[in-house]
């Protein structure tokens, strides 16, 4: 499912361990995550993707466009 939460962490040279730590969970959590053997929270799919500055359907694999969609002006 999280297919390139790997690439992405290794392009922007960071550790698991880095990422889990920004993210409030453990090392092995992360590990999950990256193998798809557990399943993220919309909020902690939308905090990777602001950290990296991509859309949460990049991170997905549902497009190959990694500038994330302009906000949204709802208030």
């Amino acid at each position: 499912m999280y297919l390139r939460l790997r690439d992405i962490r290794e392009d922007n040279d960071r550790t698991q361990a880095q990422m889990a730590e920004k993210l409030g969970c453990s090392q092995q959590t992360y590990s999950r995550y990256e193998a798809g053997k557990a399943q993220m929270t919309y909020e902690t799919l939308s905090t990777l993707a602001d950290y990296f500055g991509t859309s949460v359907d990049y991170l997905l694999g549902r497009t190959d466009v990694r500038t994330p969609y302009p906000k949204s002006k709802r208030t």
